[in-house]
């Protein structure tokens, strides 16, 4: 009887599974590129809005600061709203946001309708940390990882291969074309997305934690609006100081809050466990690292020769430097998920670290040609590969079902508020090592080198924060990655069983 009964329950899902593994990857991969192409989006033409737009050159800015600010409040809010209501609806919610900024963007001639358009690309920031939330509830464990991976490194693949296209469509077409771009490349992944990618079933109950999404988001919005423009404001300014001052008093009411309420935004009991507290903060320091290289290479492309370092080079040349990092990002996914399968993400993010460190301190002694440029953006961009493909994973580890995408949101978040330490450390780095050739004021190469010497010195830190995670275990490397949902331990079993 067992001969007959056991092979039909085999063959069906080896035959149905793969197909739609390979698709739901594939579109949430592409999604996620997608959103991070808006963070590279108008950094060719902002030098030329103030002439496009009709603006001063501080107003015009903000419609790089808007987009960060909006992105900040959207990455928690959306991951904790997609576990209560559904990851996929709120993916195409968040599209939807993207699509409109960008029609916003396209048809704006003046300040006010740009920034506008911008805020609304800036909301659909929380499409990755969705994404991973969807591949743990829909994906077979054993394709999570490489999933995930892949997943994960679509936030520098989309940031690095940006700034080319955008350099490209700038400088041989009208400037609202980038944004007629985005709004069909927004309006193809969401269609995808509605025909390939399943719902998750998973969910967690409780109402919307209103308050803490609104303290979390004002403090987010005084930190970083302090750290991107305290350098046109003075970092000892009134206007300064009182928005770091701010951040923390909100940040200090918004833990409180979060300890004291039933369903929190972020549940802080949880992400102070070991796996969780120090894969975030080492996400902080990796978010720094990645991000110096962006500060370096292009401006380092584009000065003159008469520099002594510089290489002459247009926007174009930079983009098309800074591209092989972001390639190699998703190359290396597969690599990443296989040393984690086998050894443990703690293992990949810690040889992530000391690839990343290898690269900046290569960095410092070789910026003097292209290829030494390429060369070091995809010695960095493999080890950020690594690295941001183990962090959901040591997440997914440490947190049950119900919270994962809350879960993955800040962790994405750490990130993006280390690029956003080192754009601003790094501006200050490079605004006071200066010389003067012919009466303009331009970075010295000594900036430069102090940069990369701070992203290495990040890259090792993180090194450092990773020695402290758990130790793999081999026996039970599902859990690892956050995939079993089936386990039955007193601790997994008590916490993943959604409240109401």
């Amino acid at each position: 009887m067992s001969s007959t009964t056991s092979p039909p329950p085999t063959t069906p899902p080896q035959t149905t599974k793969s197909p739609a593994t390979t698709a739901v990857v594939a579109v949430l991969a592409f999604s996620g590129i997608v959103v991070s192409l808006m963070q590279t989006l108008v950094i060719p033409i902002i030098p030329h809005l103030p002439e496009y737009l009709n603006a001063p050159a501080s107003d015009t800015a903000w419609a790089v600061t808007a987009t960060l600010l909006a992105a900040a409040v959207a990455v928690p809010t959306m991951g904790r709203l997609g576990d209560m209501f559904g990851k996929r609806r709120l993916l195409l919610i968040s599209m939807a946001l993207l699509v409109t900024g960008s029609v916003v963007g396209a048809l704006s001639s003046s300040v006010i309708p740009l920034v506008a358009g911008r805020i609304l690309q800036g909301l659909a920031a929380g499409v990755i940390p969705l994404g991973i939330s969807v591949m743990r509830d829909v994906l077979p464990p054993k394709k999570l990882a490489g999933a995930v991976a892949m997943m994960s490194a679509s936030l520098g693949v989309g940031g690095a291969l940006g700034l080319p296209i955008a350099a490209l469509i700038a400088e041989y077409a009208d400037w609202h074309v980038l944004f007629w771009a985005s709004a069909v490349l927004g309006a193809l992944a969401a269609c995808l997305v509605v025909v390939l990618v399943p719902e998750s079933t998973v969910r967690t109950g409780g109402t919307f934690d209103f308050g803490g999404a609104i303290s979390l988001s004002a403090a987010l919005i005084a930190l970083l609006l302090a750290i991107s423009k305290g350098g046109d404001w003075g970092w000892t300014s009134t206007l300064t100081l009182s928005l770091f001052g701010a951040s923390i008093v909100i940040f200090g009411f918004w833990a409180w809050w979060e300890l004291r309420t039933p369903k929190p935004l972020v549940d802080l009991r949880v992400s102070i466990r070991r796996q969780v507290l120090f894969t975030n903060l080492a996400s902080i320091v990796f978010g720094f690292a990645m991000f110096a290289a962006s500060m370096v290479f292009p401006q380092v492309v584009q000065l003159p020769e008469v520099t002594g370092y510089g290489l002459g080079g247009s926007m174009l040349t930079a983009g098309l430097v800074m591209a092989p990092s972001g390639i190699i990002m998703m190359l290396i996914s597969p690599l990443s998920s296989r040393i984690t399968n086998s050894h443990g993400p703690k293992v990949t993010l810690m040889l992530g670290a000391v690839v990343v460190a290898i690269g900046y301190g290569i960095g410092i002694f070789a910026m003097h040609s292209i290829w030494e440029l390429v060369v070091i953006a995809v010695i960095i961009g493999a080890g950020t590969g690594m690295a941001y493909g183990a962090m959901p994973a040591l997440i997914m580890g440490a947190v049950p079902p119900s919270e994962t995408g809350a879960a993955n949101s800040f962790n994405t978040l750490m990130r993006s508020l280390g690029t956003s330490f080192a754009s601003a450390i790094a501006g200050v780095v490079i605004a006071q090592m200066t010389m003067s050739i012919g009466g303009a004021t331009l970075p010295s190469e000594n900036a430069f080198r102090v940069v990369m010497a701070l992203a290495a010195g990040s890259a090792v830190i993180a090194l450092v924060l990773a020695g402290f995670l758990p130790r793999f275990n081999s026996s039970n490397s599902r859990k690892e990655i956050g995939s079993d949902h089936s386990d039955t331990s007193p601790t997994t079993s008590k916490e993943s069983v959604p409240t109401h």
